[in-house]
Protein backbone atom coordinates (compact mmCIF):
# COMPACT_ATOMS: atom_id res chain seq x y z
CA UNK A 1 0.00 0.00 0.00
CA UNK A 2 2.72 2.48 1.00
CA UNK A 3 4.77 1.63 -2.09
CA UNK A 4 1.85 2.13 -4.42
CA UNK A 5 1.02 5.55 -3.01
CA UNK A 6 4.63 6.74 -2.92
CA UNK A 7 5.24 5.66 -6.49
CA UNK A 8 1.95 7.26 -7.53
CA UNK A 9 2.97 10.56 -5.95
CA UNK A 10 6.35 10.39 -7.67
CA UNK A 11 4.69 9.59 -10.97
CA UNK A 12 2.44 12.62 -10.74
CA UNK A 13 5.53 14.84 -10.71
CA UNK A 14 6.62 13.45 -14.08
CA UNK A 15 3.48 14.50 -15.94
CA UNK A 16 4.07 17.01 -18.73
CA UNK A 17 2.95 20.59 -18.18
CA UNK A 18 0.91 22.60 -20.67
CA UNK A 19 2.83 23.66 -23.74
CA UNK A 20 2.91 27.32 -22.74
CA UNK A 21 4.50 26.49 -19.40
CA UNK A 22 6.84 23.72 -20.52
CA UNK A 23 10.41 24.21 -19.26
CA UNK A 24 13.47 23.20 -21.16
CA UNK A 25 14.09 19.45 -21.27
CA UNK A 26 15.86 18.08 -18.23
CA UNK A 27 18.78 15.89 -19.40
CA UNK A 28 18.59 13.88 -16.17
CA UNK A 29 15.03 12.81 -17.00
CA UNK A 30 15.62 11.86 -20.61
CA UNK A 31 15.06 8.17 -19.90
CA UNK A 32 11.81 8.67 -18.04
CA UNK A 33 8.92 7.56 -20.28
CA UNK A 34 6.55 10.32 -21.29
CA UNK A 35 2.96 10.09 -20.14
CA UNK A 36 0.52 8.97 -22.81
CA UNK A 37 -1.99 11.49 -21.54
CA UNK A 38 -3.43 13.00 -18.38
CA UNK A 39 -2.87 10.61 -15.52
CA UNK A 40 -6.14 8.92 -14.65
CA UNK A 41 -6.86 7.69 -11.16
CA UNK A 42 -10.34 7.33 -9.64
CA UNK A 43 -10.54 9.38 -6.43
CA UNK A 44 -13.03 10.34 -3.79
CA UNK A 45 -12.05 14.03 -3.91
CA UNK A 46 -15.09 16.21 -3.45
CA UNK A 47 -16.97 13.56 -1.50
CA UNK A 48 -15.06 13.75 1.80
CA UNK A 49 -15.91 13.69 4.60
CA UNK A 50 -17.85 10.48 4.15
CA UNK A 51 -20.04 8.67 6.64
CA UNK A 52 -18.40 5.97 8.79
CA UNK A 53 -18.33 2.64 6.93
CA UNK A 54 -19.49 4.28 3.70
CA UNK A 55 -18.23 2.26 0.74
CA UNK A 56 -16.60 4.08 -2.17
CA UNK A 57 -17.79 3.47 -5.69
CA UNK A 58 -16.60 0.42 -7.60
CA UNK A 59 -13.50 1.05 -9.69
CA UNK A 60 -14.00 -0.74 -12.98
CA UNK A 61 -11.44 -3.14 -14.46
CA UNK A 62 -11.01 -0.70 -17.35
CA UNK A 63 -10.13 2.15 -14.96
CA UNK A 64 -7.61 0.00 -13.14
CA UNK A 65 -6.01 -1.07 -16.41
CA UNK A 66 -5.80 2.55 -17.55
CA UNK A 67 -3.98 3.48 -14.38
CA UNK A 68 -1.61 0.51 -14.49
CA UNK A 69 -0.75 1.10 -18.16
CA UNK A 70 0.74 4.44 -17.14
CA UNK A 71 2.20 3.40 -13.80
CA UNK A 72 3.94 0.18 -14.82
CA UNK A 73 6.14 1.60 -17.62
CA UNK A 74 7.34 4.33 -15.28
CA UNK A 75 8.23 1.82 -12.58
CA UNK A 76 9.94 -0.49 -15.03
CA UNK A 77 11.93 2.09 -16.99
CA UNK A 78 12.48 5.00 -14.64
CA UNK A 79 13.19 3.03 -11.47
CA UNK A 80 14.08 -0.39 -12.89
CA UNK A 81 11.79 -1.99 -10.32
CA UNK A 82 10.31 -5.41 -10.83
CA UNK A 83 7.60 -7.24 -8.89
CA UNK A 84 10.13 -8.59 -6.40
CA UNK A 85 11.31 -5.05 -5.70
CA UNK A 86 7.76 -3.82 -5.13
CA UNK A 87 6.94 -6.67 -2.75
CA UNK A 88 10.15 -6.10 -0.84
CA UNK A 89 9.45 -2.36 -0.57
CA UNK A 90 6.00 -3.06 0.89
CA UNK A 91 7.37 -5.44 3.51
CA UNK A 92 8.83 -5.01 6.98
CA UNK A 93 11.00 -8.00 7.84
CA UNK A 94 13.50 -9.18 10.41
CA UNK A 95 15.95 -12.05 10.22
CA UNK A 96 15.79 -14.36 13.22
CA UNK A 97 18.85 -14.57 15.43
CA UNK A 98 21.13 -17.51 14.57
CA UNK A 99 20.49 -20.55 16.73
CA UNK A 100 16.75 -20.00 17.06
CA UNK A 101 14.47 -22.72 15.76
CA UNK A 102 11.27 -22.01 13.89
CA UNK A 103 9.26 -23.03 16.98
CA UNK A 104 11.36 -20.71 19.16
CA UNK A 105 10.45 -17.78 16.93
CA UNK A 106 6.76 -18.69 16.96
CA UNK A 107 6.69 -19.04 20.75
CA UNK A 108 8.35 -15.66 21.29
CA UNK A 109 5.94 -14.03 18.85
CA UNK A 110 2.89 -15.44 20.65
CA UNK A 111 4.17 -14.46 24.09
CA UNK A 112 4.81 -10.85 23.06
CA UNK A 113 1.46 -10.61 21.26
CA UNK A 114 -0.33 -11.78 24.41
CA UNK A 115 1.56 -9.21 26.45
CA UNK A 116 0.36 -6.46 24.09
CA UNK A 117 -3.24 -7.78 24.00
CA UNK A 118 -2.93 -8.48 20.28
CA UNK A 119 -5.36 -11.30 19.64
CA UNK A 120 -4.39 -14.31 17.50
CA UNK A 121 -7.46 -14.97 15.34
CA UNK A 122 -6.10 -17.35 12.73
CA UNK A 123 -3.21 -19.54 11.64
CA UNK A 124 -2.29 -20.79 8.16
CA UNK A 125 0.44 -23.49 8.12
CA UNK A 126 0.96 -23.18 4.36
CA UNK A 127 3.91 -25.57 4.20
CA UNK A 128 1.71 -28.46 5.36
CA UNK A 129 -0.59 -27.84 2.40
CA UNK A 130 2.44 -27.74 0.11
CA UNK A 131 3.15 -31.26 1.29
CA UNK A 132 -0.38 -32.67 1.56
CA UNK A 133 -1.95 -31.08 -1.51
CA UNK A 134 0.98 -30.55 -3.86
CA UNK A 135 3.21 -33.36 -2.72
CA UNK A 136 6.08 -30.89 -2.35
CA UNK A 137 8.25 -32.28 0.45
CA UNK A 138 11.13 -29.90 -0.28
CA UNK A 139 9.34 -26.60 0.27
CA UNK A 140 10.56 -24.57 3.26
CA UNK A 141 8.43 -24.12 6.35
CA UNK A 142 6.02 -21.22 5.88
CA UNK A 143 3.34 -20.18 8.34
CA UNK A 144 1.08 -17.12 8.51
CA UNK A 145 -0.43 -15.87 11.76
CA UNK A 146 -3.44 -13.55 11.79
CA UNK A 147 -3.73 -10.91 14.51
CA UNK A 148 -6.41 -8.36 15.34
CA UNK A 149 -6.68 -5.22 17.42
CA UNK A 150 -10.44 -4.86 17.34
CA UNK A 151 -10.52 -1.14 18.26
CA UNK A 152 -7.96 -0.25 15.61
CA UNK A 153 -9.73 -2.42 13.05
CA UNK A 154 -12.97 -0.56 13.66
CA UNK A 155 -11.36 2.83 13.02
CA UNK A 156 -9.77 1.57 9.80
CA UNK A 157 -13.10 0.28 8.48
CA UNK A 158 -14.95 3.45 9.46
CA UNK A 159 -12.65 5.44 7.20
CA UNK A 160 -12.25 2.95 4.34
CA UNK A 161 -14.42 -0.17 4.33
CA UNK A 162 -12.32 -1.50 1.44
CA UNK A 163 -9.42 -1.83 3.89
CA UNK A 164 -11.13 -5.03 5.01
CA UNK A 165 -9.06 -6.84 2.39
CA UNK A 166 -5.94 -6.05 4.47
CA UNK A 167 -7.46 -7.29 7.74
CA UNK A 168 -6.69 -8.94 10.01
CA UNK A 169 -3.01 -8.07 10.30
CA UNK A 170 -0.69 -10.86 9.27
CA UNK A 171 2.74 -11.91 10.43
CA UNK A 172 4.48 -14.44 8.23
CA UNK A 173 7.32 -16.64 9.41
CA UNK A 174 9.28 -18.61 6.87
CA UNK A 175 12.56 -20.27 6.03
CA UNK A 176 14.41 -18.96 3.01
CA UNK A 177 16.52 -20.83 0.49
CA UNK A 178 19.42 -20.89 2.96
CA UNK A 179 17.28 -22.06 5.91
CA UNK A 180 17.39 -18.63 7.54
CA UNK A 181 14.19 -17.79 9.40
CA UNK A 182 12.42 -14.52 8.63
CA UNK A 183 9.58 -12.67 10.34
CA UNK A 184 7.64 -10.28 8.11
CA UNK A 185 4.49 -8.27 7.60
CA UNK A 186 2.93 -5.59 5.41
CA UNK A 187 4.48 -2.22 6.28
CA UNK A 188 1.85 -0.11 8.04
CA UNK A 189 4.09 2.94 8.42
CA UNK A 190 2.07 6.13 7.76
CA UNK A 191 4.69 8.67 8.88
CA UNK A 192 5.62 9.44 5.25
CA UNK A 193 2.16 10.99 4.84
CA UNK A 194 3.36 13.97 6.87
CA UNK A 195 5.18 15.18 3.77
CA UNK A 196 1.94 15.37 1.77
CA UNK A 197 -0.55 18.20 2.01
CA UNK A 198 -3.73 17.05 3.70
CA UNK A 199 -2.07 13.69 4.39
CA UNK A 200 -4.23 12.20 1.62
CA UNK A 201 -7.46 12.82 3.49
CA UNK A 202 -6.25 11.52 6.86
CA UNK A 203 -6.33 14.95 8.49
CA UNK A 204 -10.04 14.34 8.85
CA UNK A 205 -9.46 11.01 10.60
CA UNK A 206 -7.08 11.51 13.53
CA UNK A 207 -8.33 8.37 15.26
CA UNK A 208 -7.41 6.32 12.20
CA UNK A 209 -3.89 7.75 12.15
CA UNK A 210 -3.54 6.97 15.86
CA UNK A 211 -4.82 3.43 15.27
CA UNK A 212 -2.45 2.85 12.33
CA UNK A 213 0.54 4.03 14.35
CA UNK A 214 -0.51 1.85 17.28
CA UNK A 215 -0.87 -1.19 15.03
CA UNK A 216 2.54 -0.68 13.48
CA UNK A 217 4.25 -0.20 16.83
CA UNK A 218 2.69 -3.34 18.26
CA UNK A 219 3.40 -5.40 15.16
CA UNK A 220 6.99 -4.20 15.11
CA UNK A 221 7.43 -5.01 18.80
CA UNK A 222 6.01 -8.50 18.28
CA UNK A 223 8.19 -9.20 15.26
CA UNK A 224 11.39 -7.96 16.91
CA UNK A 225 10.68 -10.11 19.93
CA UNK A 226 10.13 -13.12 17.67
CA UNK A 227 13.34 -12.52 15.72
CA UNK A 228 15.36 -12.15 18.94
CA UNK A 229 13.73 -15.09 20.70
CA UNK A 230 12.65 -12.94 23.63
CA UNK A 231 10.53 -14.63 26.28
Amino acid sequence: MKARLVLLAMLMTTLPAKAVDAPRANPYLQNVPASVGPFFFPTTQGTLPMRPYEMSRIVTPEEKKAMMRQLMPWMGQATRMNVRDVMNYMTTKYKAKPGLTFDDVVESMKLRANKLNFKLVGHSPMWKDFQAVLGDMNAPRVEVFHYCDIAAGREVLKFAPEALVFLPCRIGIMEDADKNIWVMTLDWDVSWLDALGGRMGLDSAPELVKAAIDIREKMDDIMRAAAEGDL
